[in-house]
């Protein structure tokens, strides 16, 4: 790690550069009728190095998530009746995925995927994964296109660890994240955050430790004004020392099922707003870095 007087220096050029995670197999192939956008994780690398926002050097490939880091969050009859494709009809169509053997193995790499880019925001001071925020995802089951809770696995891992003390999971993509919310309802260690259209999946919401519904329609104004001065209070209230950040752009105006109004420009204040309100709140010592699991063009 950094010391304290190092480490502003180093988050500059970690948020200039950050350590970015893909793997070719996220775009696992899907029926051309299906309506989840398995082809945007692709695009998104393709896209970055096409523009020069990154660079191949920038990119860390994961490994599947092991087993027992998996087991910390779900049980082995559910991950394994997923690999196997035994889940049920009901189990299956609450997923909304077919479990084909690409689509397992993305499943898995993408797990591993999350917990990599943790590791490389606590030595880095930033990190994005390019894929993540499974955030409906349970110990015992999927929903929502969601089949394992990737940053609960990776919070769950570096607790155990000892790697850190104290998270926060801000999640603002649209919906709300019900199953972190869930998983994490008696861990202290663990403060969990969601700001999400109200009228939006999933129609029974769990509770965060702070939960931010938002009228539908919003825009970038109201938004901005909604969360502007939350997420820096809540910072220096629970002081995290690694911080998980679902950015999803479902709140943007073009998302057909978002129900919320940003444009792009207020989904790039947003994400402007958390980075800076992290980065500014070094935690002193060697783990204090504020981790970014999903870029706002992710999704």
């Amino acid at each position: 790690g950094t010391s304290p007087a190092e480490c502003p220096q180093r988050c500059d050029a970690a948020a200039l550069r950050p350590p970015l995670v893909y793997h070719p197999a996220y775009s696992a192939p899907l029926p051309s009728s299906h309506r989840f956008p398995m082809a945007k994780f692709r695009l998104l690398h393709q896209l970055l190095l096409e523009e020069g926002v990154a660079v191949e050097q920038q990119f860390a490939q994961p490994l599947p998530v092991p087993r027992r880091w998996l087991e910390l969050v779900h049980g082995r009859r559910y991950h394994q009746a997923f690999a196997r494709g035994e889940l049920s009809s009901s189990e299956q169509r609450r997923i909304g995925l077919p479990a084909t053997a690409p689509l397992v193995q993305r499943t898995w790499l993408a797990v591993g995927g999350t917990v990599l880019t943790a590791r490389l925001a606590l030595r880095h001071g930033l990190a994005c994964h390019l894929a993540g925020g499974t955030h409906h995802a349970f110990p015992s089951h999927g929903s929502g296109f969601c089949i394992f809770n990737d940053c609960a696995v990776a919070a769950r891992v570096l607790l155990e660890e000892g790697a850190v003390q104290q998270l926060m999971v801000i999640d603002l993509d649209v919906h709300q994240g019900d199953a972190t919310a869930a998983i994490f309802a008696d861990e202290p260690r663990v403060f969990t955050v969601s700001a999400h259209c109200a009228s939006n999946f999933p129609l029974h919401k769990q509770q965060s430790d702070v939960d931010i519904p938002l009228a539908d329609g919003l825009g970038d104004v109201d938004y901005l004004v909604a969360v502007g001065d939350r997420i820096p209070e809540l910072l220096d209230q629970v002081k995290p020392q690694l911080v998980l950040y679902n950015a999803g752009v479902d709140p943007h105006h073009g998302d057909r099922l978002g129900r919320l109004n940003l444009s792009s420009a207020g989904l790039l204040q947003r994400d402007h707003l958390v980075l800076d309100a992290c980065l500014r709140r070094e935690t002193p010592g060697p783990t204090g870095r504020p981790a970014v699991p999903r870029p706002a063009t992710a999704r």
